[in-house]
């Protein structure tokens, strides 16, 4: 996690608790060392945050400081709630709960008429419930296309054949039952959906793709445009 998004998250876990925090606490929710909390709470005071409290007492953050509030329209506040329920579906436990803390930081920051629609369970997203899949982690998959880094994956194709292919991962397409990787293979010199529940094995590797992802999206963009074209003609 960028320092920028972990002083962020910080702010929000001081804005959403009703005790203080202790830097152990905080640490573990950000996968971070306490050292390092120590030194982002320092940088918040020094940004006149108003956090106070220390080493083995814990944080609070005094009331009146917020962020600029989150102004939606109840449809608009509707299609968060029905987005954020459908990545249920998806397998991807990061994102799940990634979207369970989304719901509660727009909640804390909404009116009290807004927040019932984010609380009362009034819009569902129902349907098949993908598992998450065995040989590959989604938040993996996610960092590499981010970052531009490859993966080095075990993967059985449909006919049952096994090979170990080096990618390129550029997206990944959710469907209701299974998740896509897009990818530029560097086994098969071109770009390849490899469907998740095919992947039996995947591991980060020290190598990257700097500066070529966006490249190899437009290109993978550009042949839908071909097929589109194709079945029209």
């Amino acid at each position: 996690m960028r320092k920028a998004s972990r002083l962020f998250e910080i702010i929000q876990i001081l804005r959403l608790a009703r005790k203080p925090v202790t830097a152990a606490q905080i640490a573990e929710q950000l996968e971070v060392t306490q050292r390092s909390i120590y030194r982002d709470v320092a940088a918040l005071q020094a940004m006149r945050v108003p956090i106070e409290g220390g080493r083995g007492i814990g944080y609070i953050l005094r009331p009146g400081f917020d962020l600029p509030p989150l102004m939606f329209s109840i449809e608009e506040t509707e299609a968060i709630v029905l987005a954020l329920a459908l990545l249920e579906r998806t397998g991807d436990v990061e994102l799940k709960q990634a979207a369970k803390r989304v719901n509660q930081k727009i909640a804390a920051a909404m009116p009290a008429p807004l927040r019932q629609t984010l609380t009362g369970n009034a819009l569902h997203a129902w349907g098949t419930v993908a598992p998450p899949p065995e040989g590959v982690d989604f938040a993996l998959v996610r960092r590499a296309i981010r970052d531009e880094q490859k993966i080095e994956i075990r993967y059985r194709d449909e006919y049952g054949r096994a090979t170990e292919r080096i990618i390129r991962p550029i997206a990944l397409i959710y469907y209701s039952e299974v998740a896509n990787i897009v990818a530029w293979c560097e086994l098969r010199q071109d770009l390849r959906n490899f469907r998740s529940n095919r992947v039996e094995d995947s591991a980060l590797l020290d190598d990257f793709f700097h500066g070529e992802g966006e490249m190899l999206r437009r290109q993978w963009v550009a042949g839908w445009k071909v097929q589109e074209e194709a079945a029209i003609s």
